[in-house]
């Protein structure tokens, strides 16, 4: 069977969602360097945009990475 990589785990959450946030990643993927990933990932050639929000409870401020468009 085939190892899933972090970068392949990314890229179809980023396909079929919304975004991705840091805390998603780490819950649920169990990804630790997420930023770094995303850093890579944009090297190999996809664009990935990062939006900044606030919590409206917390207040903690986040990003939420999403993919712009697969690489060329």
């Amino acid at each position: 069977m085939a190892k899933t990589t972090q970068y392949t785990k990314i890229l179809k959450h980023l396909d079929a969602t919304k975004g991705l946030t840091q805390r998603e990643a780490l819950i649920d993927y169990g990804i630790q360097s997420f930023t770094a990933r995303i850093a890579d990932l944009r090297r190999m050639g996809y664009a990935i945009d990062g939006i900044k929000s606030r919590h409206p409870v917390s207040g903690q401020r986040y990003t939420r990475y999403v993919l712009v468009e697969d690489a060329a």
